[in-house]
C-alpha cells in the first residue's frame, strides 16, 4: 500500500498537468474548429461540385480546378499578386528594417516615436484604405497632389490610371505592414552582442560593413520570421486592394483573392471560388514550407 501510494499521486498529477492546459485551450480550439477548419474543410469539399442553391449540388470532379487556372482573368490575377506581393513585402521588410535602426534604443522619446510609428499596423486596413483614397484624390484638392502641384508638377491620377494604379496600392501596403516588420527587427536587434559593434569600431569597419558582417547575420532569426509572415500575407493580399481600387481600374490591382470574391459572391460561382481559394492555400502552404526549410537549414550552419 505505501509503494502504491506515491505511484497513484504521480499519476494524478501527470494527469493534472496533462489535461488542464487542454482546458485552457479547448475554447480556443472550439472556436477555430467551428470558424475556421470546419468552413476551410466545407471549402475544400465544394471546390469538386457545380453548386447549385435548392436544386442539389452536382460532383464535377476538378474541372472547377481546371476552369480556374485556365481562366484569362485568374492568370493575369496570378501576375498581379506576384508583383503586389513580392514589391510589398520586400519593400516592407526594408523599411520596417531601416526604422528599427533609427528607432533602437531606450530613451522615452523613442518608446513614444515606436509606438506612433506602429499606428498603421493596428489600424483597421478599410480605414486605412479610405485615409489613402483621400490623399490619392486625382484632383487639386487631394493631399499628394496638392503637393506635387506646390512644387510644379501636374495632377497624377493614381488610382484610375492602369498603369500605376497597382504600384500606388503597393504604396500603401508597405506604409501598413512596414512598422509591423519593424517591431520584429527591434527584437531582433535587442539580442545583438553590443560587444560586436564595440570590436568594429576600433578595427574602424564602415556603417555598411557593420550592417552586413554584425548586425544582419545576429537577426537572420528575425529576418526569417518576416520573410515567412511576408509571404503568406503577400499571397493572401486582399483587403487592401478590394477597399482601395476594388481590382480596377479595367482589372489592373485585381488579384487572387479579389478575383476569387468576384467569382463566388457576384457571379455565385461557389464551386469556382473554393477552387481558387484551395489553390492558394495549397501554394502559400508550399512556400511557408520553403522558406521554413531555408530558414532551418541556415540556422544549421
Amino acid at each position: 500500500m505505501t509503494a502504491t501510494a506515491p505511484a497513484l499521486t504521480a499519476r494524478r498529477a501527470f494527469r493534472k498537468k496533462t489535461v488542464v492546459p487542454w482546458l485552457f485551450l479547448a475554447p480556443g480550439l472550439l472556436l477555430a474548429l467551428v470558424f475556421k477548419f470546419w468552413p476551410m474543410a466545407k471549402g475544400i469539399w465544394l471546390s469538386f461540385f457545380d453548386v447549385r442553391p435548392f436544386l442539389g449540388d452536382r460532383w464535377i470532379g476538378l474541372d472547377n480546378y481546371t476552369r480556374v487556372l485556365t481562366d484569362h482573368r485568374f492568370q493575369e490575377a496570378i501576375g498581379h499578386t506576384l508583383v503586389l506581393g513580392i514589391g510589398q513585402s520586400v519593400g516592407a521588410i526594408v523599411v520596417g528594417f531601416a526604422l528599427a535602426l533609427l528607432l533602437e534604443g531606450q530613451a522615452r522619446s523613442l518608446k513614444i516615436l515606436r509606438t506612433a510609428v506602429f499606428l498603421p499596423a493596428v489600424t483597421a486596413t478599410a480605414v486605412v484604405g479610405e485615409l489613402w483614397r483621400l490623399m490619392y484624390y486625382p484632383t487639386s484638392d487631394g493631399l499628394i497632389n496638392s503637393g506635387l502641384h506646390f512644387l510644379g508638377l501636374g495632377t497624377v491620377q493614381f488610382l484610375d490610371n492602369p498603369n500605376i494604379a497597382l504600384y500606388s496600392t503597393m504604396a500603401m501596403g508597405i506604409w501598413i505592414w512596414a512598422p509591423y516588420n519593424m517591431v520584429i527587427f527591434l527584437a531582433g536587434l535587442a539580442g545583438v552582442d553590443r560587444s560586436l559593434y564595440e570590436a568594429a569600431a576600433m578595427d574602424g569597419v564602415s556603417l555598411g560593413q557593420r550592417l552586413r558582417y554584425v548586425t544582419l547575420p545576429a537577426i537572420r532569426p528575425a529576418l526569417m520570421i518576416v520573410l515567412t509572415l511576408a509571404t503568406i500575407r503577400g499571397l493572401r493580399v486582399f483587403t487592401e486592394v478590394y477597399v482601395l481600387t476594388g481590382g480596377g481600374p479595367a482589372g489592373s490591382t485585381e488579384v487572387w483573392m479579389t478575383r476569387a470574391y468576384t467569382l463566388g459572391f457576384t457571379r455565385n460561382d461557389i464551386g469556382g471560388a473554393s477552387a481558387a481559394s484551395v489553390v492558394l492555400l495549397c501554394v502559400t502552404l508550399l512556400l511557408t514550407v520553403v522558406v521554413n526549410h531555408l530558414r532551418t537549414r541556415g540556422e544549421a550552419r
